[in-house]
């Protein structure tokens, strides 16, 4: 009994004194959420035309909609140090202190080089004031068969990309960013 309660002192006096070190400490996910932040693309062409841009608030990330015609092939999506506009490479400037360049390999207009999305304001496609993560999304233009969105956010955080089928035979382009890390 002694050699246990002696046994039980030191244990304890080693606590006191931060000898024992507690268990690692882990931390949930933001939501649940398991993305990064690097570059996310798949390289494949399109036949598509890009109809819309909109975008929506979620409890846990703010999301880019990019609608299609036809079937996405192909996107990049990628932190840059500043978005730039298609063929001419010229900066340009967006709200934020993070950069995200949406480039889907899909072109704003038909065989026939009619429009097929015509934003009204290039500098703010949607209105995304009170979002928690996007500050401004511009139309950088579409050029060659593709067509450069960029996407204002507050910070470098982690975000997805993803395809969707529909609706009549069309698809889009879905681009989270999440909230916080």
């Amino acid at each position: 009994m002694r050699k246990f309660g002696a046994g039980l002192a030191a244990v304890l006096a080693a606590a006191g004194l931060g000898l024992v070190a507690p268990g690692p400490a882990s931390a949930s996910p933001y939501c649940g959420i398991m993305w990064g932040s690097l570059a996310k693309a798949d390289p494949d062409m399109s036949a598509a035309n890009v109809t819309s841009v909109r975008t929506g608030q979620q409890p846990c990330y703010d999301r880019l909609v990019i609608d299609m015609t036809g079937k996405v092939a192909g996107y990049s999506v990628q932190y840059v140090p500043v978005v730039v506009q298609d063929a001419s490479g010229y900066p340009i400037p967006v709200l934020g202190d993070a950069d995200l360049q949406v480039v889907v390999t899909a072109p704003s207009y038909d065989q026939n080089g009619q429009l097929t999305y015509a934003p009204a304001a290039k500098a703010e496609l949607s209105d995304v004031s009170g979002y928690e993560t996007f500050r401004q999304v511009v139309y950088a233009g579409s050029f060659e068969g593709y067509t450069s969105i960029g996407l204002g956010v507050r910070a470098r955080l982690p975000f997805r990309v993803f395809t969707l089928d529909g609706p009549d035979g069309g698809s889009r382009l879905v681009v989270d960013v999440a909230h916080r890390w």
